[in-house]
């Protein structure tokens, strides 16, 4: 049986920082990169007032409050995606402890694509967030 979101979420708990060991991503060997949690990315989402943010943006926070040159852009992906589908099954019950994960996702994006809510309703959050 595959996980659930919930335990996908749970699975891991902290961040790491690595120093990476060759060039990759634009980023020089010996860099340090943060390898962030789903909690940490939720808590960025939750904690930011902005409704204007995007990925990149994201990344970047999260790595300089941590200490790191650069955030992991697959990881970091991944982990999105399981807040944004925690928050959708939590939505389906309440309006209660939902993370606006649509804040930083581009209705565009091949992510968004990828969400059980689609890009459309991506679009249809963010325009009622600025209302």
């Amino acid at each position: 049986m595959p996980k659930s979101w919930q335990e996908k979420f749970d699975a891991k708990p902290h961040h790491d920082i690595k120093v990476i060991e060759k060039d990759f991503w634009g980023q020089k060997a010996g860099d340090r990169m943060l390898i962030p949690s789903p909690k940490m990315i939720q808590a960025y989402l939750d904690d930011s007032e902005s409704t204007d943010l995007n990925l990149v943006q994201m990344r970047k926070d999260l790595a300089a409050a941590n200490g790191a040159d650069f955030t992991c852009p697959m990881t970091s992906g991944i982990f999105l995606r399981i807040v944004a589908e925690l928050s959708l099954e939590k939505m389906s019950h309440s309006t209660e402890g939902i993370t606006p994960f649509w804040r930083v996702i581009d209705p565009k994006s091949d992510l968004a694509k990828k969400l059980s809510c689609g890009p459309k309703r991506i679009a249809e959050l963010k325009s009622g967030d600025q209302a």
